[in-house]
């Protein structure tokens, strides 16, 4: 497997979608404003959010690739998986639909104070909440496919759901402002049959003929719910401190955006380098585990390393150093004040110091799921991320709202030392020197750049970018020497 033109494939493809979800909030704010309109959309669209992000996407990747890699991708185990969550999808869409009314009360109870507001949010949610069966539905295809090392459609779904509503918004200067509300619901929709169409077209292209069978309960279906269970909880337990973040944050007025924006920008690059490289990692060291063969995990693993840290450490400089430039340069307009420019800048300055960590903690963390070690990473986020909501509450008396972004970055590296030495304990990781004194080459020649470019003179949008250009054309080069000869 081509490690690196993967990761750049699923990197460029996450990159895409991140311009055109940009895009796309932009055209919500535009034609829905920020108010009634915008609100009613958003509380819908936030179940099928987030029922995608605890159903689909990484956990259900990184509980079945090793199990299918395992069983010789035996097309069998494939399709009782499929089939059962099919199941549960449908189960779960009826509970959702009948009980709307008091789902959408619990998310949104203030919205009963507007007549009408709270009726339409469930309409729209019922219409919206079909999206679920469908994004988890095609996360698994794209589990499927990724476990042939066929990353590169599946990386590109999310844009099509993005494409699909700047078109409906795009439509919206003909249509009455309720009216748009249900086209954008059901585009929402519309785009999961259509991921989902795409990726079981690829793969009964590729001849692996996966289908809706009769779902038979064995050993295996048992635990593989077993394991996506202990999975649900870390990630429960992730979206608990995410809330605790934003409550203690409160407090402080105006604290909650510019935590926002802060953490919009940190996880930029970590969304293209560090989510790609732990999608191509999951399915190759999987396949490796599989075949036995640990000198290819340990050849992949400090392959990664090198590749993803030459590009994650100059973005970790670059931030630090740029952080107000670029605050100022995108949001310092209209109701923003130089003043939140500083307080997100400081945030940024903070936490962009943890996406190292981030990034190996990625690559520990997918190794020990494809080692079907799925507690592991689950009882380290929840010490780390336990960790942090301590830290959150005992320093924001002194810190004030930096205090979530310290917070972040001790937890961060916490989880990371914690998987880093459970990888080692369990022979699952090996760092050769090479990749040790390219890491240290990296950070050297970043921070001697770095350090030239604190002093450059930055004074609006244009020079900025070049600033930003010259220190990548400066650092690249270098950089590829020291990966390839150090």
């Amino acid at each position: 497997m081509k490690l690196g033109r993967n990761m750049l494939g699923v990197g460029a493809m996450t990159g895409i979608s991140r311009v055109f979800g940009f895009v796309r909030d932009m055209l919500i704010a535009r034609v829905l404003g920020a108010g009634r309109l915008s609100d009613i959309f958003l509380a819908a669209f936030k179940l099928p959010n987030l029922f995608r992000d605890l159903l689909g996407e990484g956990a259900l990747s990184a509980i079945f690739i090793p199990m299918f890699a395992d069983s010789k991708k035996d097309k069998n185990f494939a399709n009782n998986v499929f089939s059962w969550l099919v199941v549960v999808l449908l189960g779960l869409t009826i509970i959702f639909e009948i009980f709307m009314p008091a789902f959408v009360a619990i998310l949104a109870p203030g919205f009963s104070a507007d007549p009408g507001k709270l009726e339409m949010t469930v309409v729209i949610s019922r219409i919206m909440f079909w999206y679920v069966i469908f994004i988890c539905s095609a996360a698994f295809l794209s589990a499927v496919l990724n476990a042939f090392s066929k990353f590169i459609l599946a990386a590109f779904m999310p844009v099509m759901l993005n494409i699909m509503l700047i078109c409906a918004l795009l439509l919206a200067a003909w249509f009455a402002p309720t009216t748009i509300l249900y086209i954008m619901a059901g585009t929402v929709v519309l785009s999961g049959i259509i991921q989902c169409t795409i990726l079981w077209g690829r793969i009964r292209a590729g001849k692996f003929g996966l289908r809706l069978v009769r779902p038979r309960w064995n050993s295996k279906i048992k635990s593989m719910l077993q394991r996506f269970g202990v999975s649900l909880v870390g990630s429960g337990f992730y979206q608990i401190t995410i809330i605790v973040g934003t409550l203690v944050a409160s407090f402080q007025s105006g604290a909650v955006s510019w935590l926002y924006y802060a953490d919009r920008i940190i996880q930029l690059p970590f969304a293209i380098i560090g989510l790609a490289v732990g999608t191509v990692l999951m399915s190759s060291i999987s396949n490796a585990l599989a075949e036995k063969n640990m000198r290819s995990v340990y050849i992949q693993q400090n392959s990664s390393m090198r590749r993803s840290l030459m590009l994650i450490i100059p973005c970790m400089v670059g931030l630090f150093v740029l952080a107000e430039p670029i605050i100022r340069n995108l949001f310092q307009y209209g109701a923003w004040t130089p003043e939140s420019t500083h307080a997100v800048a400081v945030a940024i300055m903070i936490q962009c110091l943890v996406l190292p960590a981030m990034l190996t903690s990625q690559i520990y963390s997918k190794t020990l799921y494809a080692s079907q070690d799925v507690k592991t990473p689950v009882k380290t986020s929840i010490v780390s991320l336990g960790l942090a909501t301590v830290i959150y509450v005992a320093l924001f008396y002194h810190l004030g709202y930096l205090a979530i972004p310290v917070g972040v970055v001790v937890s961060g590296y916490v989880k990371n030392l914690l998987l880093a030495r459970a990888c080692k304990r369990k022979g699952l990781i090996q760092w050769d020197s090479r990749t040790i004194r390219a890491t240290i080459g990296f950070c050297i020649w970043a921070t001697i750049l770095g350090a030239g470019l604190w002093f450059a003179p930055i004074s609006g949008l244009i020079s900025m970018c070049i600033a930003i250009a010259v220190f990548g054309i400066l650092y690249l080069p270098v950089a590829y020497i020291m990966d390839r000869k150090l």
